[in-house]
């Protein structure tokens, strides 16, 4: 019987899925050397009811035999499309009707596709949504968080399940198309159908999933720098006598002294022996950071855990032994730098655990949790080279970062138990059980937060609920006063707040006037103090993503989809059920328009004796300290006292702290504890 071979179109219509939730399938074609083979349209009718599960198979007429395979599962839909032979098959597409006004969003945290700073050009208009955008489905560095999944306005999801290099092209070529085309002798999708976007967010969370649930103290402030020197002096040429890097024991003591919470130190690339990479053997450098299990040890006394910088390639001896041993990615070119190479090549076990071996010395030494850098860098994706399990570069590809981390997850959780986080910069399937995310080397201007405000939304659609991005960015480290503010307001209301690498300086030395910045101390502090107070809440909703697959961080169309402005009001988001949040990113603007979400009303933080109706856009004064935040009434989260909170912080921030008389208490406990035999 060949009618109905094709209608993977077809799919979607039985009983109670309404017709705005039924995209409908108009074309289809495989790829061989020989070039593309159209599947005959006519097999594709708009409607067909079917017994679940539905097979057809199809003689072509270049003799090989296509099987189609639609399986219903509730609501949703698996999909197959296969071929015998399939060994010269390269790719296969199918084409979906787009209505005109269709929206679209997913697939990845940039928001466009090309190279990575297109996303934070200035003037750039695109934001969530991806219509008239082609995307390549490969990882790219180094904003590089992807899943191949997008959710449509129409009323449905769309998952394809492969690791394959693809191309979602959305209505960019064809104006009423969306255009599928993946690498592979098969394709495989997961079709969600719903009138309510939450739902299939939910569901494509757990398919992937179900996220990874972090430990609570994940949740409090982070800070780090991208390199850390260790100096005779301290930032106002007060002389270091206390034991551990001055650069780690000037951040912790002064953010003591200003009273804003910490509970997270992490230490960047180098903290090694070896140049220039200074990542040899998973070695401590003693130079650079002396006493280091020791300072770990007074960190976790002050209830702060130390975070290192890893990568999945080989240094120092153990990277002759990799290479003598065949354990690394066959294909990779050594760049002139030597840097990321040599890859260990993950889909071997005695590689993969002769690299664990490295990673459990740092567990070994207190360490609480990992940024797992470069697994999308400088990795080979073409040739004819092929990996230990047999896969070729180009499959191995995309699923190379999910490897990554569940190879450290392995190792983390045999040391640590369930105490441990990580925080890859890549992500594709199958990454999310296993860590946290941060948004890559974002740039430090307005534009770039802008960007993350965006990527912060897509990441959570995408089915990664747990997500920060570097406060005052990474490239392009402007170090603005308003632009640092801004993305010091906006970090609080995310899952991860991590302020750095803020150009390895802080925000009381920095590069340009003023050099002692008390507005950013005071707004560091008046946010830091807030997410800390969040921990219970921004926990409670986390396990709730693990659990449900509902993300923290909440697009307004994910909870108000039918209100127009749900979809458009791009840059405000619900941080949980409870909190609205519209960051401001642009210099020198003072007002936000704020749409707040249909159902409840929502109190002012800043000014509590407004209580606004939901289902309606307000303009709100958003002074350049002031984060527009809202709070359902009848919630029982507590901001607390915003402006009384900002003019304390101004107040202490005036005043610089006596290093001296800090230093001298650290190195008071010190000599006590060696005196005492203590380590």
């Amino acid at each position: 019987m060949k009618t109905g071979l094709l209608i993977f179109v077809l799919l979607l219509l039985t009983s109670s899925v309404t017709a705005d939730a039924q995209p409908r399938f108009v074309a289809a074609f495989y790829e061989t050397a020989k070039g593309r083979t159209q599947l005959p349209t006519q097999f594709m009718p708009e409607l067909l009811s079917f017994v679940s599960p539905w097979t057809n198979r199809y003689e072509m007429p270049d003799g090989r035999t296509v099987t189609f395979v639609v399986q219903r599962i509730g609501e949703n839909y698996e999909v197959s499309l296969k071929a015998q032979p399939d060994s010269d098959i390269l790719k296969w597409g199918v084409s979906i009707e787009s209505a005109k006004d269709e929206y679209y969003t997913g697939l990845m945290e940039r928001v466009v596709d090309g190279p990575q700073r297109a996303s934070w050009a200035p003037g750039l208009q695109t934001a969530m949504d991806l219509r008239g955008q082609k995307v390549e489905m490969i990882i790219k560095p180094t904003t590089s968080v992807y899943a191949p999944f997008y959710l449509s306005s129409a009323g449905y999801a769309l998952f394809v399940k492969s690791n394959w290099p693809g191309l979602f092209d959305f209505a960019a070529t064809e104006p009423d198309k969306v255009m599928i085309e993946f690498e592979g002798p098969t394709l495989e999708m997961k079709i969600y159908t719903s009138r309510h976007p939450a739902e299939l967010v939910r569901a494509h969370a757990l398919d992937a999933g179900p996220p990874f649930l972090p430990p609570k103290w994940m949740f409090r402030p982070w800070r780090w720098r991208d390199e850390h020197t260790h100096r005779a002096t301290y930032y106002d040429g007060t002389p270091v006598t206390a034991p551990f890097n001055s650069e780690i024991m000037e951040d912790v003591l002064m953010m003591k002294a200003f009273g804003i919470p910490n509970g997270i130190y992490w230490i960047d690339r180098p903290w090694g022996p070896g140049k220039p990479w200074g990542y040899d053997d998973f070695e401590i450098d003693e130079n650079r950071l002396p006493n280091f299990a020791e300072m770990v040890r007074w960190l976790d006394g002050r209830q702060t855990r130390t975070v290192l910088w890893i990568a999945p390639f080989f240094q120092g001896e153990m990277m002759k032994v990799a290479l003598e041993k065949g354990y690394t990615l066959p294909g990779q070119v050594r760049p002139a730098n030597g840097n990321n190479y040599p890859m260990v090549d993950l889909t071997n076990p005695a590689g993969k655990a002769y690299w664990q071996d490295g990673v459990a010395k740092l567990l070994k030494l207190g360490v609480a949790g990992f940024k797992l850098d470069r697994g999308e860098e400088d990795i080979p994706e073409s040739g004819p080279y092929k990996v230990f399990d047999g896969r070729t570069i180009r499959e191995n590809r995309n699923a190379y970062p999910a490897m990554y981390v569940k190879a450290v997850y392995e190792v983390a959780k045999k040391h640590r138990g369930d105490d441990f986080f990580l925080m890859p910069r890549a992500a594709y399937t199958g990454s999310s059980p296993y860590s946290v995310f941060w948004g890559g080397d974002i740039g430090g201007t307005q534009n770039g937060l802008r960007a993350s405000i965006i990527a912060l939304q897509r990441s959570a659609v995408m089915g990664y609920p747990n997500w920060g991005s570097d406060i005052c960015g990474y490239n392009q480290q402007l170090l603005e006063t308003e632009v640092c503010g801004r993305w010091l307001a906006f970090g609080a209301l995310n899952p991860i707040m991590e302020v750095g690498p803020t150009r390895n300086v802080a925000f009381w030395n920095l590069p340009r006037e003023p050099r002692y910045d008390t507005q950013l101390i005071a707004l560091w502090r008046l946010y830091a103090r807030l997410h800390e107070r969040l921990i219970d809440y921004s926990y409670a909703r986390a396990q709730e993503a693990t659990k449900t697959g509902m993300p923290i961080v909440r697009p307004l169309f994910l909870v108000d989809p039918a209100a127009p402005a749900a979809w458009s009001n791009w840059w405000t988001y619900l941080y949980g059920r409870d909190l609205l949040v519209s960051p401001v990113w642009e210099n020198g603007k003072r007002t936000q328009e704020v749409y707040l979400p249909a159902g409840s009303r929502w109190r002012d933080a800043w000014r509590p004796s407004k209580v606004y109706r939901g289902g309606r856009t307000i303009t709100v004064t958003a002074e350049p300290h002031q984060l527009p935040l809202f709070i359902r009434v009848g919630s029982s989260v507590e901001v607390g006292d915003l402006n009384k909170e900002w003019q304390e912080s101004v107040e202490i921030a005036a005043k610089k702290p006596d290093l001296k008389a800090l230093d001298a208490e650290l190195k008071a406990w010190w000599d006590a504890r060696k005196t005492a035999g203590g380590s």
